[in-house]
């Protein structure tokens, strides 16, 4: 599928550019398997890209790395597998990487464990915007890095608890795919999904051209989040302006 928004067509191009930088990057014990689902789950987030990417955008939403379940499976950012389908109307064959935990299998849209970061996130926006359109006319989610690693046990690990050197060249390649994203969407605000991706995003683009916030991120990790998660992100969204 191709697009005729040159916007959406800049997106694209600075996705598989980060893409691309991402390989022959190695990774140490306890990291065991690595997963790149710009690369082989493409075809569903060209889907994502062409639909919902094709214009400026007020805010952009920046969440950490893919989860098992969701945007490994799906393509999406945060992409569980019923609101990707169902909601977004996204469905595409899907590719399987390379290696692959016998754990953290790739079956695409056929996943029938459901991720709940993503369920939480695009539970609540499907609630208070309604339809995925009216949510992307004036916002964009994407995840800062795009890589998911897993650890030999089938744990993940997250990016900011690898050691420096690997992290380093990373980060490079992400900060440099954020800006750009940045420049091709001009938004006002960015919304880091949890305080890694915010604190990123002051990293590398600072604070005097745009403006940066903190949602609490729906991980079922996080003992906060699992305290009613949709009704304190409501009460963060008020305060930043973006929900009534």
């Amino acid at each position: 599928m191709s697009t005729d928004s040159p916007i959406a067509r800049q997106v694209w191009n600075a996705g598989r550019a980060l893409s691309r930088s991402m390989r022959g990057l190695t990774f140490a014990a306890p990291v065991a398997f690595v997963y790149n689902p710009l690369d082989y789950a493409s075809a569903a987030h060209r889907v994502y890209v062409d639909r919902f990417a094709g214009s400026r955008k007020k805010t952009i939403f920046l969440g950490m790395n893919p989860g098992p379940f969701g945007m490994a499976q799906t393509g999406v950012p945060f992409g569980e597998v019923a609101m990707v389908r169902d909601w977004m109307g996204i469905e595409a064959k899907i590719k399987r990487p390379p290696a692959e935990h016998p754990k953290r299998p790739i079956t695409g849209f056929d996943c029938t464990r459901s991720e709940v970061s993503g369920a939480r996130l695009w539970g609540a926006v499907a609630e208070h915007w309604g339809d995925p359109e009216n949510f992307f006319a004036d916002n964009f989610v994407v995840n800062y890095c795009p890589l998911l690693f897993v650890e030999e046990s089938g744990r993940n690990r997250t990016p900011d608890k690898l050691p420096a050197t690997e992290r380093e060249p990373i980060y490079a390649a992400c900060d440099r795919h954020l800006r750009k994203l940045v420049d091709i969407l001009a938004p006002d605000l960015l919304v880091g999904v949890g305080a890694f991706a915010a604190d990123r995003a002051r990293r590398t683009l600072g604070t005097d051209a745009l403006r940066i916030e903190t949602v609490l991120h729906p991980s079922p990790a996080s003992p906060r989040a699992n305290r009613g998660w949709k009704e304190q992100a409501a009460q963060e969204l008020m305060a930043i302006g973006l929900c009534r």
